[in-house]
């Protein structure tokens, strides 16, 4: 019997060792498959993906202006930039053991698949961190054991090509906060209207409990939900030892300032500006609309909030509310061509039509670059064209009886000065066939008017239709002292890491002597003066401008500058309706003037420079002669060197009267020689 014992034992023992060789061969030969096909996840690239990033428009001072995306609001922050408790606290309610495992907690897993088997359905998630990311970057939202397997697949090659820092920095970059708000920085925009390096512990674990469910959980939607949930999250950060219980209870009881839920997706300043810079991306840069909407862009642009603010101000100010009366406004930096200022209508939500490029006819604000062509071509401030009715006669005897506004005449000769203040129609139709009308073509064309002109005698009065920018182009040469500059609403393009896709410098060219540029400023600036046509205005004004109005019976514009901004206003009906000439006509003028005003507030007011090769000459007004003692009215006139006048006005020497003959009285002796 202990013989039979015996050899049962050693039976079993030799059973047992083979077991356990066939184990251990077994564990090897899986240890080695786990290896290779570790291996082979970790040579497998990832799916490609395009994470989703808001393109960012800043003005000239570095605010933001604008945001652009669709359907994803997302601005990419690095870790470093998010606060510890964000961090903390995302991972205590979503992976406390994110630090711990390769991509998937097999403990979780075992829990949730025994509770979706006992109700036969997928009630439980399991989802670690790096399985939410997978989730969001590859896959879809299906609760199905496909997914899931997909899902953990692609959670072990994130957790091979990327550290734990680096997959907690994506996760809060891409996981979804509700009212379109990806990523952790857009969140703390929406939500509470400030960034998210700047959120405190009880900001922070209000946000990580969104994700859960970012409508259920929305502070915006359901308060008490959003604060049940804000208390989890805080204790389960204490449970992970992140923070004390009375940190969380102070955190609990701190109030919440929510941002405005009308602002939850930011407020856009200057919105024609705006999609004016985006047609300049597209069109001028070849920057693609997917990349401008989804990439992630800094776009820098040359836009002044401040001087904005006070562009709309002025046009809701003087703008009509009970008629469809519409306005543009654009304002320029001479020097560099910087738009400071972009209004395409009355209200972007009613109309996204932005003015500042439609055409429409200009009238006599076109009128500076005929006198430009006629300084040009002989013509001085003092050339005088007599002001009265008149029939012009051109190409196949064809006429054109132009008027001026309200059939006000001088009847008498009158200087170009005089013209461009009192704007009369007469002399400029006068000027612009007299030098031929492809000068004044010519110099549009130079001053920055693109659009097509026809050299017809109806183009000296503004017959062909422009736009409001090309206008203030326009204007903002002459302010510049003749030396164009291309307008620019760019400085540059950066790409989500930073390069520099656009750089943009201002491109300036001499275009008009800057002597004749300075003769039609100093002209121009009589417009506002008593009896200009921009007189009404004057009061408004306290330093010097020069500029030009202009009506048609469709369009109302005053178009002008300062040396250090120039202007175009227009005003109008979209349907072409005529204008009011004694209301809707007089509006241009105040918007004109109260922006410019408002907008150089706290600047000093700075003079028009003299260039050096001008000579200022004291003008009699009564003779244009040089102005002399004898002068009763005389006015400070600039000439070009040997175009002044060279005579002064002596006042006309008076009539001797006749004399009277003194009758001498006769003598004692005469009387005498009489009686004889």
């Amino acid at each position: 019997m202990e013989i039979k014992q015996e050899d049962q034992l050693i039976r079993w023992l030799r059973i047992a060792g083979k077991t356990v060789r066939w184990l251990l061969i077994a564990l090897l030969i899986l240890a080695a498959l786990l290896s290779l096909f570790i291996l082979y996840l970790r040579s497998q690239p990832l799916p490609k993906t395009d994470i989703n990033e808001t393109t960012t428009i800043y003005g000239a001072d570095n605010t933001v202006i604008a945001t652009l995306y669709k359907g994803e609001n997302r601005v990419f922050l690095p870790l470093a930039q998010i606060p510890k408790y964000m961090q903390q606290a995302s991972v205590a309610i979503e992976d406390r053991k994110f630090y711990e495992h390769a991509g998937f907690d097999i403990k979780r897993i075992a829990g949730a698949a025994l509770t979706d088997l006992r109700h036969m359905s997928k009630r439980e998630g399991a989802s670690t961190i790096t399985m939410q990311l997978a989730r969001n970057l590859y896959l879809n939202h299906d609760k199905t054991w496909t997914r899931k397997y997909k899902e953990a697949m692609l959670a072990i090659q994130l957790e091979l090509n990327y550290t734990k820092p680096e997959l907690l920095e994506l996760y809060l970059n891409q996981i979804y906060y509700g009212h379109a708000a990806y990523g952790i920085q857009a969140a703390a925009k929406t939500y509470f209207g400030k960034n998210a390096s700047e959120l405190t512990l009880a900001e922070a674990s209000m946000l990580a409990g969104i994700p859960k469910g970012p409508r259920f959980f929305s502070p915006f939607l359901n308060m008490k939900a959003a604060k049940d949930r804000q208390r989890i999250v805080l204790n389960a950060m204490v449970s992970e030892h992140y923070i004390t219980r009375q940190q969380a209870n102070e955190a609990f009881a701190e109030p919440l300032k929510l941002a405005s839920p009308d602002d939850m997706k930011g407020k856009t300043i200057a919105p024609y500006f705006r999609d004016y810079v985006v047609k300049v991306a597209k069109e001028k840069y070849g920057i693609d609309e997917d990349t401008i909407e989804h990439g992630g862009l800094s776009i820098y642009t040359t836009l002044d909030p401040v001087m904005q603010q006070k562009a709309e101000a002025a046009v809701q100010k003087y703008l009509p509310k009970d008629r469809q009366l519409q306005a543009a406004l654009i304002a320029i930096e001479p020097q560099t061509g910087y738009i400071r200022a972009m209004i395409g209508g009355r209200d972007y939500k009613e109309s996204q039509f932005n003015r500042v490029l439609a055409r429409r006819q200009p009238g006599s604000s076109l009128k500076p670059a005929l006198y430009l062509a006629a300084l040009e071509n002989g013509f001085t401030p003092l050339t005088k064209i007599k002001s009265e009715p008149t029939v012009f006669t051109f190409g196949n005897n064809e006429t054109y009886i132009p008027k001026n506004y309200g059939d006000q005449y001088l009847y008498d000769y009158i200087t170009m000065g005089q013209a461009i203040a009192r704007s009369d129609n007469i002399y400029a139709v006068q000027t612009h066939l007299t030098i031929g009308p492809d000068k004044m073509l010519n110099m549009a064309k130079r001053l920055g008017i693109n659009s097509p002109l026809q050299p017809l005698p109806s183009l000296a009065l503004g017959s062909n239709p422009v736009m409001p920018l090309e206008m203030a182009r326009m204007f903002a040469t002459i302010a510049n002292q003749g030396q164009k500059a291309e307008p620019l609403a760019i400085v540059r393009i950066l790409d989500r890491e930073g390069n520099p896709l656009v750089e943009t410098k201002p491109e300036i060219q001499q275009v008009v002597s800057r002597e004749n540029a300075f003769l039609l400023t100093h002209m121009m600036e009589k417009v506002f003066e008593p009896g200009g046509t921009g007189q009404r205005v004057h009061s408004q004004l306290h330093r010097p401008v020069a500029g030009k109005t202009g009506t048609t019976d469709y369009d109302a514009w005053l178009g002008g500058f300062t040396p250090q901004l120039a202007a175009a206003v227009w005003v109008g009906y979209d349907d072409n309706r005529k204008i009011d000439s004694f209301a809707d006509a007089r509006q241009a003028a105040p918007i004109w003037a109260d922006f410019i005003e408002q907008a150089l507030a706290g600047k000093p007011a700075a003079v028009f420079p003299v260039p050096p090769g001008v000579v200022p000459m004291y003008v009699d007004t009564a003779s244009d002669k040089l102005a002399s003692q004898d002068s009763k009215q005389q006015e400070l006139m600039y000439f070009i060197p040997g175009t002044e006048p060279k005579e002064y006005y002596e006042a006309p020497k008076a009539k001797p009267e006749p004399k009277e003959e003194i009758k001498q009285e006769e003598s004692f002796w005469d009387k005498l020689k009489f009686w004889n």
